[in-house]
């Protein structure tokens, strides 16, 4: 969604250099018996544009976390004004990535050829620039991309469109007959030169559900769509879609998606509120009983990763006018000054859970 747009900002020069201390483990309670089958990790989206605060939170979640997500779309301004993929690539994500592989984290790779805020529209960059994804020559662009960030980061997994049957049913049919031929031609580039990288795309959980007023659709269509699926990605915000409580959400909704199907999953991103908004009813314990929820949810689907994209709380600071960015300011497992939430007792039980795919 929109967040991952702050997650370049993470990403700056002379990261790795500022990580020298990793603070101490103040994780409690007691160790689990049974172990976990799926990895678990977080993005490196900031509180605010705080450098420090920034650090401070990427140094706190690689405690609890053996993997982590780079979410973004491409720097369409920059490469438009003919700036290589390889000096954007190098500059706003290598230096972090080579960060996250020296923690011994796998690395989860997603571009976003669509616009993360508005799925019925364009990148906005894009739009600024009167250009459009449906042009060939901005295609060559994203799939250019997508090959040196996959030789420059050598992601262990691979996303080429995110939410794509939100796409798919809220934006024009040619804008979304243009996302789905650039991301399996992108994904044919880059297997050509990467035979081991697994790939996907991700869906939108709640409206594969119908939880927005329409009737169960389920994902078949983006299986067909996007035929290099090796792996399907998930994105869940129940709060959003009229659950006023986790324990409501169905054992099988995750796993439903996948009837027929032996393709690995994993959440690439979601979340639950802890605070009310508007209709919305929540509190820190309830978000806590949402994390507790989606662990049974993952265990369903045979999950292979979860990733919680924000570890913190927004700020209010970096949002835009008119932007839907507050939705999903208290989603993150701490505030945004790093005071941990009770969320973050329930991922620390079960990150403490020996992983054992």
């Amino acid at each position: 969604m929109a967040m991952r747009r702050l997650a370049t900002f993470a990403c700056v020069a002379l990261l790795v250099a500022s990580l020298a201390g990793c603070g101490k483990d103040t994780r409690t309670g007691p160790i689990p018996p049974s172990p976990r089958p799926y990895r678990m990790g977080f993005s490196g989206i900031p509180p605010r544009l705080d450098f420090a605060l920034a650090v401070a939170a990427i140094n706190m979640w690689s405690l609890r976390a053996d993997a982590a997500i780079h979410s973004f779309e491409p720097p369409w301004d920059s490469l438009l004004a003919g700036v290589s993929p390889e000096t954007l690539i190098v500059r706003d994500q290598l230096q972090l990535n080579n960060y996250y592989r020296s923690k011994g984290l796998k690395v989860w790779l997603y571009l976003d050829p669509a616009n993360g805020i508005n799925r019925a529209g364009e990148s906005d960059k894009l739009v600024a620039a009167g250009r459009s994804i449906t042009e060939p020559e901005i295609q060559q662009l994203f799939r250019r991309y997508a090959i040196v960030a996959d030789s420059l980061l050598q992601p262990d997994h691979m996303g080429f469109a995110l939410e794509t049957n939100l796409i798919r049913g809220l934006s024009p049919a040619p804008l979304y007959a243009a996302i789905r031929q650039v991301a399996n031609d992108a994904a044919a580039d880059v297997r050509a030169n990467d035979p081991d990288v697994k790939m996907s795309v991700s869906v939108q959980v709640d409206w594969a559900w119908g939880r927005f007023g329409g009737p169960y659709q389920g994902v078949e269509q983006d299986f067909i769509d996007f035929p290099f699926i090796q792996e399907l990605g998930l994105s869940s915000y129940p709060y959003l879609a009229n659950f006023t409580h986790p324990d409501s959400i169905p054992l099988t909704y995750y796993s439903r998606l996948l009837t027929g199907h032996s393709t690995p999953a994993m959440v690439t991103e979601g979340g639950w509120t802890s605070a009310t908004l508007d209709t919305i009813v929540s509190s820190p314990e309830i978000q806590k009983d949402y994390i507790e929820r989606q662990e049974i949810l993952l265990r369903d689907v045979n999950a292979i990763a979860v990733f919680q994209l924000t570890f913190t709380d927004l700020d209010p600071s970096i949002f835009p006018p008119n932007s839907i960015l507050p939705l999903f300011a208290h989603c993150g497992l701490v505030d945004v000054n790093l005071v941990p939430k009770p969320a973050l007792t329930a991922w620390d039980f079960a990150f403490s859970r020996r992983y054992a795919p």
